[in-house]
């Protein structure tokens, strides 16, 4: 069984037990969090699509750590005019542990 949720303006596939790294979350290691924007849920033999959300659907999981990505350079600059600019960037993330799919 699986289940498709939105958070952080991105769409994820999750099964129980999955780890995934999402947008920061405003919330403190160690506790749940639900998520509710459900779009797909598919059992066994079933396949269910909201519209654009499904009702009394969630999914449970627990926040692990919060942390910051891998340094990424932005580097600009323009061929023959002395112009350059250098700027790095650290994307926050939160590292949640999926714990179940409830519907």
């Amino acid at each position: 069984m699986y289940a498709i949720i939105e958070t952080g303006g991105k769409q994820y596939r999750v099964e129980e037990g999955d780890i995934l790294k999402i947008e920061k979350l405003d919330v403190p290691e160690g506790e749940t969090v639900e998520f509710d924007k459900v779009l797909a849920l598919s059992k066994e033999d079933s396949f269910s699509v909201g519209q654009p959300f499904l009702e009394n659907t969630k999914v449970v999981g627990k926040v692990l750590e919060h942390g910051k990505e891998k340094k990424i350079i932005v580097y600009k600059y323009k061929a023959k005019k002395n112009y350059r600019r250098k700027q790095g960037h650290r994307q926050p993330f939160t590292k949640v542990k999926i714990e179940g799919i409830q519907f």
